[in-house]
């Protein structure tokens, strides 16, 4: 049998399914709200698109304008009749051609998406190679197949190393910030997501000829990687990636004790001014730090271009009806570096830090037109409230580890902050 026969037999098993991977209108519709703000009309970015099912969505709900690209015509012919009958012809463009090998000049996206077809470049390599189609500000979407244990079992593991590498979700985020990317957000898909794309393939499977050459191989690989998600499927999983890469404009880093003055004078400056400093956040820092509430790692810096501290944001352990969480407070940035673009460096760093550290939540108290930005909601909206008055909509929180349940309750802060 050729290579040629198994790879036409795979495709026609494939020909007509409504997903090449696991995934789900909802799924899809949960990144991109972690995307955040975009154009008014995005420019995007779809690899591996398959028969199109997220470019659809996207050009139909994002306002978006899509370019859709995959190496099989087929699909890309599928996704072009559809598009016509759902009157997006001119919001989706069809492109054949290598995700590896990209013709458009750097900057040309908004938004660059890939559901479940990463494997085909590695994640590493995705994110080194498709960061310079985002123009600036823009976002990466990616999902991936993702290790849901430390600890796999024998058959999910031999699969799998025969196959595609894998790492947990915090494995890959983390190769995200290596790689110089903020996690916006991470979403373990359900197992829902799994079925929209097997059980339409098993149906496939029981209806293929195989006596067409190539088509039992074909048939015979489908019913074991169906099988092994049926018997081991809890070892693994799909998960989605917002990233976004980081303001290359300022440098972000743990504090050191060589930095406790230049954030006491940002602290004090930014919540009075130059010519009258508040002291009582800047104490509250320096309390902070003597505290059981304090947490090693996650006090950060950014940097101007002369090397002074332009920005401060810390982290550190507050309680949800007694189970531990996470406070971010206070946030402070020198007047002169305000609006610069500082604070969110600053922000998204401290956030990157705290979600490798395994925080599963972060609560903040602030301003609710700006903390949206990092991904904040409503604390109400997880049954949270703090014990003291304040506006529903200035208590916010963030979710870091999707799959570890939000705790409802009262918070409450570390002494220091005297409420």
């Amino acid at each position: 049998m050729s290579d040629n026969a198994l790879h036409d037999s795979f495709f026609a098993l494939h020909h007509g399914l409504p997903r090449q991977g696991p995934g789900s209108d909802t799924t899809t519709r949960r990144l991109l709200a972690l995307a955040g703000r975009l154009p008014e009309r995005p420019r995007v970015l779809d690899l591996g698109c398959g028969p199109g099912r997220s470019a659809l969505l996207l050009a139909a709900e994002a306002g978006a304008e899509v370019t859709a690209v995959d190496t099989h015509e087929p699909f890309l012919a599928e996704l072009r009749e559809t598009a016509a009958a759902r009157g997006l012809d001119g919001s989706v463009h069809t492109l054949n051609a290598d995700m590896g090998a990209l013709p458009f000049p750097d900057g040309s996206f908004d938004l660059v998406w890939a559901e479940s077809s990463v494997f085909v470049l590695g994640f590493d390599r995705a994110l080194a190679e498709w960061r310079r189609l985002l123009a600036p500000g823009g976002t990466l979407v990616l999902t991936e197949c993702v290790w849901t244990t430390e600890e796999p079992g024998p058959a999910a593991r031999g699969f799998w190393e025969d196959h595609y590498r894998l790492r947990t979700v915090a494995g890959n985020a983390a190769a995200a910030i290596e790689a110089g990317y903020h996690v916006l957000g991470t979403v373990p898909q359900p197992d829902g997501d799994w079925d929209e794309y097997y059980v339409p393939l098993a149906a496939h499977a029981d209806a293929a000829d195989t006596t067409v050459p190539g088509m039992a191989e074909a048939v015979a690989g489908a019913r074991a990687e169906i099988a092994l998600r049926r018997d081991h499927g809890s070892d693994y999983g799909y998960a989605g990636f917002v990233l976004r890469p980081a303001d290359p404009r300022w440098r972000t880093r743990p504090e050191t004790d060589a930095d406790a003055a230049d954030i006491r004078r940002v602290v004090a400056t930014a919540f009075g001014s130059e010519a009258a400093p508040s002291e009582t956040e800047a104490d509250l820092v320096e309390a902070l730090r003597v505290h059981d509430a304090w947490l090693p790692g996650l006090s950060y810096v950014a940097e101007a271009p002369d090397g002074t501290v332009a920005a401060h944001a810390m982290i550190t352990r507050c309680l949800v009806d007694g189970v531990p969480a996470a406070a971010l407070a206070p946030v402070s940035v020198a007047p002169a570096h305000q609006r610069t673009g500082a604070g969110q460096a600053v922000v998204r760093a401290v956030l990157d830090a705290a979600r490798l550290r395994g925080e599963p939540l972060v609560l903040v108290l602030g301003h609710p037109e700006y903390y949206p930005r990092f991904g904040f909601v409503r604390a109400s909206e997880y049954g949270i409230k703090p014990g003291f008055e304040v506006p529903d909509e200035a208590m916010m929180a963030l979710v870091l580890d999707g799959s570890t349940p939000v705790p409802p309750g009262t918070l409450v802060y570390p002494a220091p902050f005297g409420v």
